[in-house]
């Protein structure tokens, strides 16, 4: 597996950029891997990495390049903090259509062999699933995506398969917002949908509190089987 920081050159200026991993055989199908809103940073480039090791060619871009390019953080207290500044500072429209940029310049790669998904954590998720209803990917998978509840008109934009991972403690995305999400694709065959009971938001990454490697890894094999099926 090879990685390195790559341009991403289809969007509107310069300073677009992406963690590329490279799988073992130097081809496959595609990854958008979206951050969490502490960045690209170590946990997502392993994550990355980790897929890469799965087959896939992962492009994780850049969320936040526009406030701050390639943002790095820890997930102490002033990392956090600074984390959610920039959340908040972020329009999740554009930053969707950049997610939907980066997912047509995966795809304009010579190692990409297959179709391209986009999955994505938290913020991440939510900006998957707006790739989604851009028809820029063939498939989706929501980690816990934050703001989804609050873009339910898109849901029927989304014609191709979406996977859907929630935590049951989950404060961010309440008990009421998955069901309102789940609601919005009633009847669609498109959409699949787990809950994991007794974890919490943020459930997938190793470098929190909240991390549960049962959960993390039933969901790794469950997305694994997703993304066999469809690409």
């Amino acid at each position: 597996m090879t990685a390195k920081w790559i341009d991403i050159s289809n969007v509107d200026k310069q300073g677009f950029s992406g963690y590329l991993a490279l799988p073992p055989t130097g081809t496959g199908p595609g990854i958008v891997l979206v951050q969490e809103i502490w960045g690209v940073n170590k946990h997502i480039r392993a994550v990355a990495d980790q897929y890469a090791k799965d087959g896939f060619v992962v492009l994780a871009p850049d969320v936040f390049w526009r406030q701050e390019p390639r943002v790095d953080l820890d997930y102490d207290e002033a990392g956090t903090t600074k984390a959610f500044a920039l959340r908040q500072s972020i329009d999740d429209v554009r930053a969707g259509t950049d997610v939907a940029a980066a997912a047509e310049f995966l795809k304009s790669l010579p190692e990409v062999k297959g179709g391209v998904a986009a999955i994505g954590y938290c913020l991440g998720g939510q900006l998957a699933y707006r790739a989604a209803a851009a028809g820029s990917v063939d498939a989706a998978i929501a980690y816990y995506g934050g703001g989804i509840h609050g873009a339910l008109d898109l849901a029927e934009k989304i014609k191709q398969p979406i996977l859907f991972h929630h935590a049951e403690l989950d404060k961010h995305i309440t008990a009421e917002a998955v069901a309102d999400i789940k609601a919005a694709f009633n009847g669609a065959d498109n959409a699949r949908f787990f809950d994991y009971p007794g974890v919490d938001h943020g459930f997938n990454c190793w470098g929190r509190p909240m991390y549960d490697q049962k959960s993390a890894v039933l969901a790794h094999g469950r997305t694994l089987e997703f993304l066999a099926e469809q690409l």
